[in-house]
């Protein structure tokens, strides 16, 4: 299974961004080959507006079927959930902490946003 974390860095000890739409990178993990690549989303960090809607889209261009991050927006969350990935919310320390709690069902599938549009 394809499933990406948003990165502060580009590798799986990187901190693990608070922010979906304004991660600088997003770690796409394969959770049955343990193999990763990355994919930059530096054109979305000072997008005045629609920077969840954005790297919602090029994430679902991945293959991913779940996105793991700090926080995800109400408009990011209905283009990821219109586009059968599943979110979940809360993820902290690195990568590989994520990616460790996720295989581990620590970390909660989201049934809505957590934070409101435009939050920094």
């Amino acid at each position: 299974m394809k499933i990406v974390i948003t990165a502060q860095g580009n590798t799986l000890d990187s901190a693990v961004d608070p922010r979906f739409g304004r991660a600088k990178n997003f770690i796409i993990f394969d959770t049955d080959t343990g193999k990763f690549s990355v994919k930059n989303n530096s054109q979305n960090l000072n997008a005045a507006q629609g920077a969840g809607i954005q790297a919602a889209q090029n994430v679902i261009e991945t293959g991913a079927e779940v996105v793991i991050t700090g926080h995800c927006g109400p408009k990011a969350f209905h283009v990821l959930t219109t586009g059968n990935i599943k979110i979940a919310t809360g993820a902290k320390g690195t990568v590989q902490d994520a990616i460790n709690g996720f295989k581990n069902d620590k970390l909660k599938i989201a049934c809505s946003a957590d934070v409101e549009g435009h939050w920094a």
